[in-house]
């Protein structure tokens, strides 16, 4: 087993004893731990590997390709709809706009002209909204960072910040003010901030509908879904008349709205005298192109000119004699009057420090006084006296200071004085000293090339000497496919990293198998794919073999190599390119199953007899049951004989007979499977008669054949019937089935309400309520006689309660009467019984008796 060592170890001698100290110690469960890791390692190397050569070596990228174009035109579809459902599907209009998606979609294509890498669909980004040119969020605002530091670097501490300067786009250098340096990731219309990736959107886009403003603006919003690029020309329909307002209005689209009849414009041109004669157009007419004679301003000379510019000056002087009479106008060819004589009125003398008041004729003499009138210096007057015509130059000798400030010298004051010494300060490139003689110290910008070598790593930077990223190389390149005959531009740097361009240029190679003609593929690189054309070589049986082309078959070599341990790096498979042979026949031959159950076709190479593996289904010599072996060969014993009749083979009935008994009959038929109908049953059946307490044994065979009258009569005991009818009475019928007949036949007594009338009827009438026995006179009597007996006690009860409560009351109130004469003393209240209490008893007994004997009377009756 190998163990690592320390990555020290090899540094010296000292270590290695305690290296090896530590890689003895491991225990067996970390050795165990260490192979299991290198077996995962190499495993991963070795499916990365294989998966690496795949992807390489296989022939499906054409139909990712493929599959990639198809889901992208969904996607242009989707995001066109809305727009070609405005222009009844034309999209003429949008070819710009798909140029931009397309560039979008496809690898690569896209290019940040900052850092020169490709814009993938999970990064950050911005859009120039002049050039629509796309860059990383990132580089755009490191961009414009260095583009406003570089601006305002040569400004002094005064001027900072007291002006917006502009940072431009590195493409079309379209400025922007600094507020606008872009801080967030937002999609191309700007209404989602860092819009989801989607596989089935435009990359960078959030799906809803543009809806930004078209240019120029026309009070419509785009309709496309959020896109790269600028807006296709708007689709809407409008009603809109010609340039010069003749024709009809008529319906167009928004985006041409603006158009001409052809027809004569007929406005009058500014000549006042002319109409405009070219065919209707959009603004102003043009100037008249007529030619006509006209005076020029003061009316001395007459031309030919175009009618359009009627105002002209002639050369010669006005000669107009002034209001003064001594001098002439020297105006050149003017209008209105000459105005008053130049020198009349009060006139300064050359100094200006006197006036005069002379005639015209003379001329102001000059005053005596010093000239006094700065001189080109700026610091010393004019020493001289009044006098005409410019000052000298200054001679008056100073102490001037050089431009650098670092020399002074005495010299005359019109001479600049510059020192020989050279400005060390550095220029604003940050490289470069000034080296300029005698500089004030606003060093101006370096003169040299940059000559940086610039991020395409082709070319170097031709733009001045300065600080800061230099500008994106302007160069492109050209990148072609295979074949030469398509061609893409791309960026200068790009050319190393992007794919070709897909060529629709059919391979031209010749065929390396042995097929006479290459399948038709487009133009690519490396070797061609394999062929997948069908083998057509002849087989031994005959037929020709279908499968894909297998003369230039890829084989992989494994087991040639062991790898040492995982730290080693794994090595490329090895593939050799060879002929592989046909493989066996598939060609569909119908062959028959071992029990002629059904005809499927089989491979050539294995075109045998075979077991279906279905039941045999032969018919037994029982008649009853077929054959349940799996599929087999079956020997007819005659050429006539049936092909459904069981064989030698097939297996013997062991069943019992399952033959269908009679109705009612629960037995087996006693013999095993046999042909035919089954023997009549003759054994014996115990069955309850119908009221199910008595146990019969009949004979089988008289029991299912007899019908139901005669099975009523072999079930029945003979004995009545111990069922209860509903009105309580047993039923007087032979034993039978079903429910008892409701017609009792049994006498019962039958009593008035008041019990003292009995009759004696049939029980069947008296449930049907056919019979009925009122109480006669005396029975009524009786009742009368009875309720008054009742009406009188009730009578006599609520008298006597009456003179109960009075009693009470008046033994209350004695009571209250004693208390207050004397506590001690006791009422005694003598309470006069009623005429009830003292004659109850002799009323009482008489009407006892009465009852008694009625009661007894009733008895005797009733019985």
């Amino acid at each position: 087993m190998c163990r690592v060592l320390p990555v020290g170890s090899c540094r010296g001698e000292t270590r290695r004893p305690q290296a090896a100290a530590r890689s003895e110690e491991l225990s067996p469960r970390q050795e165990l731990s260490s192979l299991k890791k290198f077996d995962e390692i190499k495993k991963a190397n070795q499916a990365a590997a294989k998966k690496l050569v795949e992807d390489q070596l296989s022939s499906s990228s054409e139909d990712d390709d493929e599959d990639a174009e198809v889901k992208q035109g969904k996607i242009l579809d989707k995001t066109f709809t809305i727009y070609t459902s405005q222009t009844d599907g034309d999209a003429s209009e949008l070819e710009r706009t798909r140029q931009y998606m397309n560039e979008a979609f496809q690898s690569g294509a896209m290019t940040c002209l900052i850092c020169i890498a490709s814009v993938k669909r999970n990064q950050a980004v911005w859009s120039c909204c002049g050039c629509f040119c796309i860059f990383h969020l990132v580089c755009i605002q490191k961009w414009a960072k260095d583009s406003l530091f570089l601006v305002s670097s040569p400004l002094t501490d005064d001027d900072f910040g007291k002006k917006d300067y502009p940072w431009p786009c590195p493409k079309c250098r379209f400025e922007y003010k600094r507020s606008e340096t872009p801080s967030k990731y937002y999609c191309y219309c700007g209404k989602v901030e860092n819009p989801t990736v989607d596989p089935w959107l435009v990359p960078h886009s959030c799906g809803q509908i543009c809806e930004r403003e078209f240019k120029p603006s026309c009070g419509h919003k785009c309709l496309l879904l959020c896109h790269p690029g600028p807006c296709p020309p708007c689709p809407k329909m409008v009603t809109t008349t010609c340039h010069c307002k003749k024709a009809k209005p008529v319906p167009r689209r928004c985006s041409a709205k603006e158009w001409s009849c052809r027809l004569p414009c007929g406005r009058t041109l500014l000549c006042g005298q002319h109409a405009c004669e070219n065919p209707c157009h959009a603004g102003d007419c043009q100037p008249c192109p007529r030619v006509s004679e006209q005076r020029c301003i003061c009316g001395r000379q007459t031309a030919e000119r175009l009618c359009a510019s009627p105002q002209w000056q002639c050369d010669q002087v006005c000669g107009k004699c002034l209001p003064c009479g001594n001098h002439t106008c020297e105006q050149v060819c003017h209008a209105g009057p000459c105005g008053d004589c130049p020198r009349s009125g009060k006139r300064s003398c050359p100094c200006g420090k006197t006036k005069f008041t002379l005639p015209c004729t003379e001329d102001v003499p000059t005053c005596g006084d010093s000239c006094d009138k700065v001189l080109e210096c700026g610091i010393h007057k004019c020493s001289q006296r009044c006098h005409r015509g410019p000052c000298e130059i200054c001679r008056q000798e100073v102490e001037k200071q050089c431009r650098c400030g670092k020399h002074t010298k005495r010299m005359p004051c019109h001479k600049p004085y510059l020192c020989e010494t050279k400005c060390t300060k550095i220029r604003d490139c940050q490289k470069h000293q000034c080296r300029r003689k005698c500089c004030s110290g606003n060093c101006p910008p370096c003169d040299q090339v940059c000559g940086r070598t610039l991020g395409c790593r082709n070319h170097k930077c031709p733009s001045g000497c300065h600080r800061g990223s230099c500008n994106p190389c302007p160069e492109t390149v050209d990148v072609k496919c295979n074949c030469g005959k398509t061609v893409i531009k791309v960026p200068c740097g790009r050319e190393r990293t992007i794919k070709p361009p897909k060529c629709k240029q059919l391979c031209s190679r010749p065929p390396t198998c042995h097929h006479s003609t290459q399948e038709k593929h487009y133009c690519h690189f490396g070797r061609c794919p394999p062929c997948r054309q069908p083998c057509q070589k002849t087989l031994t049986c005959g037929h020709l073999c279908p499968v894909s082309c297998h003369d230039e078959a890829l084989v992989k070599q494994t087991g040639l190599h062991q790898s040492a341990g995982p730290w080693e790096q794994p090595s490329e498979p090895a593939f050799i390119q060879t002929a592989l042979p046909c493989p066996p026949c598939e060609v569909p031959i119908p062959v028959e199953c071992l029990g002629q159950h059904e005809v499927s076709p089989l491979p050539c190479h294995s075109a045998n007899p075979y077991s279906c593996k279905r039941f045999c289904g032969r018919l037994l010599e029982c008649q009853n049951h077929t054959c349940m072996k799996e599929c087999h060969h079956v020997t007819k014993l005659s050429s006539s004989a049936d092909g459904k009749k069981a064989g030698p083979e097939c297996s013997q009935c062991e069943e019992e007979c399952t033959k269908p008994r009679p109705a009612g009959c629960p037995h087996r038929c006693v013999l095993p499977c046999h042909p035919g109908d089954c023997p009549p049953c003759l054994q014996m059946l115990k069955i309850k008669c119908h009221c199910k307490l008595s146990v019969l044994y009949i004979e089988c065979l008289k029991l299912t054949c007899a019908d139901l009258k005669e099975k009523e009569l072999l079930i029945s005991c003979r004995n009545q019937c111990p069922k209860e009818l509903p009105c309580g009475h047993r039923c007087k019928e032979i034993c039978h089935s079903g429910s008892c007949p409701l017609n009792c036949s049994q006498k019962v007594k039958l009593r008035c309400l008041c019990k003292r009338l009995k009759k004696e009827v049939q029980c069947s009438k008296i449930q049907e309520d056919q019979v009925s026995l009122e109480c006669d006179a005396l029975c009524k009597e009786m009742k009368r006689k009875a309720n008054e007996i009742k009406e009188a006690e009730a009578k006599a009860a609520l008298e006597e309660e009456k003179r109960r409560q009075q009693a009470e009351l008046e033994a209350f109130e004695n009571r209250l009467k004693g208390r207050r004469k004397n506590k001690r003393r006791k009422d005694e209240v003598e309470v006069e019984q009623s005429s009830w209490q003292k004659y109850k008893n002799l009323i009482m007994l008489p009407v006892f008796g009465v009852a008694v004997v009625m009661v007894a009377w009733l008895m005797v009756y009733n019985e």
